[in-house]
């Protein structure tokens, strides 16, 4: 999978998921700040990205994933 593709594909699932316009998804935004995520709302998060991509996830993992381009990069490195 291209990365361009694979960013269309979280950014897509993310917005239907979180009821955010694909437009405030940017990059360098901050994940839960954006998507107004709490502790439940980031399990659902890693549990979508998990099942999207049949990819896991393990916590420590995840705390250092703070701008969705680390949350790209990351997948995209795991998909490969």
């Amino acid at each position: 999978m291209e990365k361009q593709d694979l960013i269309a594909k979280i950014n897509s699932a993310l917005a239907t998921e979180f009821e955010v316009d694909e437009s405030v998804i940017t990059p360098e935004a901050n994940i839960k700040e954006t998507l107004s995520l709490d502790s439940l709302s980031l399990v659902d998060l890693v549990a979508l990205i998990e099942s999207e991509f049949g990819i896991k996830i393990q916590g420590a993992e995840m705390v250092k994933i703070q701008t969705f381009a680390a949350l790209y990069d990351f997948v995209y490195d795991k998909v490969r």
